[in-house]
């Protein structure tokens, strides 16, 4: 038996993303939901899939939007406007063996964005990760609060061939969106095919519509919309359903 997990990231991060995340839950094939707990859009995201039958996990960001934390605690993880540092400001420091996160004031905010996450949510997350940023101090808080709380981790990787863990479960992440030639249900397709008996693989995609705030803020656009459509092609769920010994799961089956 072979596991696919379809993961949607970004709840909260803008409108728009919101709308296209909503629609591939609820008319395609994304069963696990990834939200970003600090961001002004983040309660009328989860509103949209709160009746839906899926594991919601926290996408815990420190690199988009204000803390949920008192920003005099943090300030390692804040510019000078009191927002985050930009993902591009994490990528620069690491690439010059710089840390930018301190780990005491890493943990303050994901434990502040978890008690956010349960208000809007109305439960604990399902899974528990980060936004992805090139710090070694965010992952080691992330792995230590989510022990500390009993949250099942979703350990991290930038190797798509590496297996990581989560709930204990050996798992492979995959995810194609940066690749310039990025086709959404060829990239599904290929990572099935490839899937060996026994693995369980973790598809990480980002879909959403595209509005200014997107615009200013990400690098990452088109993708996300081409995922949308990929995610609700009725195609590409009947190609899905008739590969043998491949199980659909969410992060609850973990």
């Amino acid at each position: 038996m072979k596991q696919l997990l379809i993961r949607a990231d970004d709840i909260g991060y803008s409108y728009a993303v919101d709308l296209g995340i909503a629609r591939a839950v609820h008319e395609g094939l994304v069963r696990s939901v990834g939200v970003m707990p600090n961001m002004p859009e983040t309660a009328r995201g989860v509103s949209w899939v709160a009746d839906a039958d899926i594991a919601i996990g926290q996408h815990t960001n420190v690199c988009l939007g204000r803390p949920c934390a008192d920003p005099a605690r943090i300030p390692s993880l804040l510019g000078a406007d009191g927002c985050f540092h930009s993902s591009r400001e994490f990528r620069e420091h690491f690439k010059a063996g710089e840390e930018l996160v301190d780990y005491d004031e890493a943990c303050i905010e994901i434990r502040a964005q978890h008690d956010r996450f349960v208000e809007v949510v109305g439960r604990e997350p399902d899974y528990f990760e980060a936004h992805a940023v090139l710090s070694k101090n965010l992952n080691q808080a992330i792995h230590d609060v989510a022990a500390d709380l009993g949250l099942r981790e979703q350990v991290a990787s930038f190797d798509p061939m590496a297996v990581v863990t989560c709930a204990n479960t050996p798992v492979r992440m995959a995810m194609g969106s940066m690749a310039p030639d990025y086709d959404p249900a060829a990239f599904i397709r290929s990572t099935v095919e490839a899937m060996a008996d026994g693995e369980t693989v973790v598809v990480v995609c980002h879909p959403g519509y595209l509005d200014n705030f997107i615009l200013q803020n990400s690098s990452l656009t088109t993708p996300r919309v081409q995922e949308v459509d990929a995610l609700i092609d009725p195609e590409l769920r009947a190609w899905l359903e008739a590969q043998p010994g491949l199980r659909p799961i969410d992060y609850r089956d973990l």
